[in-house]
């Protein structure tokens, strides 16, 4: 019987029953696989109504955990998980969240490869509406949102990294916030909202430390067509003229929107577009 694996708070995903190479960074997961399920389903059900009709997943593929940098990552992140628990009264708060940046594909393969750098950070310098200067990520019940920032490849295909976090005992950050590290040893990482997260911040002094990636999904979505990316700027600037486009106010109002009004949004989106 196949193990019963799921996307769950403080919980894993991992099927030990996957082949490896070691040439590559990350391995392809067969349809027929369990991970691939989860995952698939989690991004799927982030995407609001009739995502299946309108999206389509053409590879879910994870780090190679026969790479001995992907070893000595999962070892490390081992070390610090259980420092966590310690430092916490046993609860290291472990959640999976979706890179919230726009990211390439060329960007997304060197974090999986390297991890995170200050070339990352410097997008949410930039950004005014961001809860403070970290790396960002949303609920992995949001991946509408996240999949609105995509830059899509050569080919049209958009790619959404998927990453487990050691959250520890978040604070607050408010939108526009240029806090860039915890406010005292109290705190670990930050959140936008205390009750119900949906985005989360870590600090650059513990972005490889407490960022495992765990899964990259390549995709192509129809309701996704014409939406641009936002994060640090880019085609979400400042207006020139009174008159937004609609696809511009969509990438932006992802940003502040929770998932159920944005799946209401992006319905509509879809029926007046036609």
């Amino acid at each position: 019987m196949a193990a019963q694996v799921e996307i769950v708070d403080n919980g894993e995903i991992i099927d030990s029953s996957l082949s490896h190479t070691s040439e590559d960074s990350t391995i392809l997961l067969p349809e027929d696989n369990t991970e691939y399920d989860v995952v698939k389903n989690c991004f799927l059900s982030g995407m609001g109504l009739h995502a299946t009709e309108t999206t389509t997943i053409l590879s879910v593929r994870k780090p190679s955990t026969q790479r001995i940098t992907t070893k000595a990552k999962l070892a490390a992140s081992t070390v610090f998980l259980e420092a966590m628990k310690r430092k916490n009264g046993g609860d290291a708060n472990v959640r999976y969240g979706w890179y919230y940046s726009g990211g390439s594909k060329e960007e997304i393969k060197r974090i999986v490869s390297y991890g995170f750098s200050s070339r990352e950070m410097e997008k949410f310098e930039k950004d005014d509406r961001s809860h403070g200067v970290g790396i960002h990520f949303l609920h992995h019940a949001c991946s509408l949102a996240a999949a609105v920032l995509c830059e899509a490849d050569e080919e049209g295909i958009k790619h959404l990294l998927l990453c487990r976090l050691i959250l520890g005992r978040p604070e607050r950050i408010i939108s526009g916030s240029k806090q860039t590290h915890p406010s005292s040893n109290e705190y670990d990482s930050g959140v936008d909202n205390l009750e119900n997260p949906r985005k989360y911040v870590i600090w650059s002094c513990n972005m490889n430390s407490y960022i495992l990636p765990s899964h990259v999904v390549s995709f192509t979505s129809s309701r996704l067509r014409g939406l641009s990316r936002g994060v640090g700027g880019g085609s979400l600037g400042r207006a020139r003229s009174p008159c937004v486009s609609f696809p511009l106010l969509m990438s932006i109002l992802s940003k502040s929107l929770d998932r159920s009004r944005m799946n209401v949004l992006m319905t509509s989106y879809d029926d007046f577009r036609v």
